[in-house]
């Protein structure tokens, strides 16, 4: 069984990634950061995915965040799945939940500054991730 978080480099999933290698050190479950990368160069700058002079591609945008989640552990595990440049928010949480069920999740890791309230009221990819029965959610509310 896995951990997996849905990741995208933000302060947002950096606390979701923090909070399931925490748990996986309890319970020996492995973790596994997942993404949808968008084909667009845009919006990879605008995610801080690529540096200043590197070059758009996938590829590259992969081995960015694969180092990323590295630098918060080692252990992780980092997958993606490659999404149009318009993909609309319910094509990408589509992908993250299919890589969530892929890995067999136990639970998906999600985080929100609306934890603690209703999952209705999550935005973004988060709140269709998080209404999939396949898996368990934990939802992380993001502290500074």
């Amino acid at each position: 069984m896995t951990y997996v978080v849905a990741f995208d480099d933000s302060p947002l999933s950096r606390a979701a990634l923090g909070r399931a290698v925490a748990f996986s050190g309890a319970t020996d479950e492995s973790v596994v950061a997942v993404t949808a990368i968008p084909r667009d160069t845009e919006t990879a700058r605008e995610r801080g995915w690529l540096g200043g002079s590197e070059s758009f591609s996938v590829e590259q945008v992969a081995q960015n965040l694969t180092e990323r989640v590295a630098d918060a552990d080692p252990g992780v595990e980092f997958a993606y799945r490659v999404v149009d440049k318009y993909a609309p928010r319910g094509r990408v949480s589509r992908e993250v939940r299919e890589l969530a069920v892929e890995r067999d999740a136990t639970v998906v890791f999600i985080c929100s500054d609306n934890a603690g309230r209703m999952v209705g009221g999550i935005m973004s990819v988060g709140q269709n991730v998080s209404a999939d029965d396949r898996y368990d959610v934990h939802i992380v509310r993001h502290v500074d």
